[in-house]
Order: structure tokens, then C-alpha cells, then sequence
């Protein structure tokens, strides 16, 4: 059994308040409805031989349709997540205006069984959460990412 691996980009800002990330919203009509852990950091998969980092740098774009910031990049390393999935994420400290964000799209047969095909975006919004924020929103398996980030800016 081949193990899926995925990787992605955290955006964060610092705010007097403390630091901000940057987290999209799961698009698709199973996510429509749901808030709390319909949140994640935009990332997909990918399959060796592209890099994870990479990979991050291309998801990043497909799914918020702008291309990934420049600048220090601090690594946040893997995670393995329920289901086995494992994902790798470095940070990256930038500003990015959510409007901006022209969402990649997905098809899925929709509704269930109807032979209907119909196109979703991959992340239906971006919004900045402080940390304490992200932890509520964000899809359990990714929360160590949080904390990573947080131990790595000192807080």
C-alpha cells in the first residue's frame, strides 16, 4: 500500500495581538455547512519524484489562484494524519489580502448518484486567525502545525 503524502504552505503575519495564519476554507458541498474543522492549510498531494516543497509552491497556486509568496521559509516538518496521510508544511511569514484569491476548481459527481457532474472550488475562502482562532477552525490533524509555529516564533 503506497502511503499518500501531501504538502502545503502556511502563510502567517505578526500582529500586535499575536500572530495571524492564514487557513482556507474547504470547499465542496460536504464542507458547505461546517465551520468548526472545515479549516486546514491550503496543500495537496503529491507523488515522488516532485519535491514536497514543491508541491507545497504549486498547490498553494492551484488552490488560491495567486502565485506563492517569496521569502524565509521556516520548516514545520511532517505530520501523519488519522487516516494516515503525510503531510509536510513549512511556514512563511507574508501579507496576502484574502479577496485576492481566485479559487481552483474540482468535479465531483453531485448530487450522489445522479450521474451529474458539477465543479466546486478547492477552498471556498481564506481568512486570518490568531492562533488560538486556527486551533478551533482548523481540521484536527493539523493542529500540530499550530503549535510548531507558535514554539518556532517564540510564543
Amino acid at each position: 500500500m503506497t502511503v499518500k503524502r501531501s504538502a502545503g504552505l502556511l502563510l502567517f503575519q505578526r500582529r500586535s495581538g499575536g500572530p495571524e495564519v492564514l487557513l482556507g476554507h474547504m470547499g465542496g458541498p460536504y464542507w458547505a455547512r461546517k465551520d468548526v474543522g472545515a479549516w486546514g492549510v491550503p496543500k495537496g498531494e503529491y507523488v515522488p519524484p516532485e519535491s514536497a516543497w514543491d508541491a507545497a509552491r504549486r498547490e498553494f497556486e492551484e488552490e488560491l489562484g495567486i502565485a506563492p509568496p517569496q521569502g524565509a521559509t521556516i520548516p514545520l516538518g511532517e505530520h501523519t494524519q488519522p487516516g494516515g496521510k503525510i503531510v509536510t508544511v513549512w511556514a512563511v511569514e507574508a501579507d496576502l489580502d484574502p479577496a485576492s484569491m481566485v479559487p481552483g476548481t474540482f468535479t465531483m459527481e453531485w448530487p450522489p448518484r445522479s450521474g451529474r457532474t458539477a465543479a466546486f472550488p478547492e477552498l471556498d475562502r481564506v481568512a486570518w486567525f490568531g492562533l488560538g482562532a486556527a486551533r478551533e477552525a482548523i481540521v484536527k490533524g493539523q493542529t500540530p502545525f499550530l503549535d510548531r509555529l507558535a514554539t518556532r516564533l517564540g510564543g
